[in-house]
């Protein structure tokens, strides 16, 4: 099983939440991947964050452990979901699309937090590693 891993679920693990660290060694981070979008989130969060530098580097490290999957191929999967969720009255923000498209496209489970959001999107799997009490 492949496991596409969304920005939130990586925001997760930056600050050491849910248990995240261990779920992914239990699943095998050669098991895991993100979206080239969910790196540009990153970026911009560790941009905008009181200590630019020090979050660059925990990203930096996370992407040599981790494969970054690039959009292009997806491109057309997200341009047929979109016109199918527009004409549902059924929008998705445009990054949250790509980075479903790319889990379709190569058939991996999109790990989420935000599950009755990606749900809207046709014949996606999906799991929400986050445990809330």
């Amino acid at each position: 099983m492949k496991y596409l891993l969304d920005t939130s679920t990586c925001v997760f693990f930056f600050r050491d939440k849910f248990n995240i660290a261990a779920i992914l060694k239990d699943k095998g981070i050669d098991n895991c991947c993100i979206s080239e979008i969910t790196l540009a989130e990153l970026r911009y969060g560790a941009e905008n964050s009181q200590n630019p530098l020090k979050h660059h580097g925990l990203i930096d490290e996370f992407i040599k452990r981790i494969a970054v999957i690039p959009i292009t191929d997806s491109i057309r999967v997200f341009a047929e979901e979109k016109v199918r969720l527009r004409r549902n009255g059924n929008l998705v923000d445009d990054f949250d699309l790509l980075i479903a498209s790319s889990a379709l496209l190569h058939r991996m489970v999109l790990v989420t937090d935000n599950v009755k959001h990606f749900a809207r999107i046709n014949s996606i799997q999906i799991e929400n590693w986050i445990e809330r009490e």
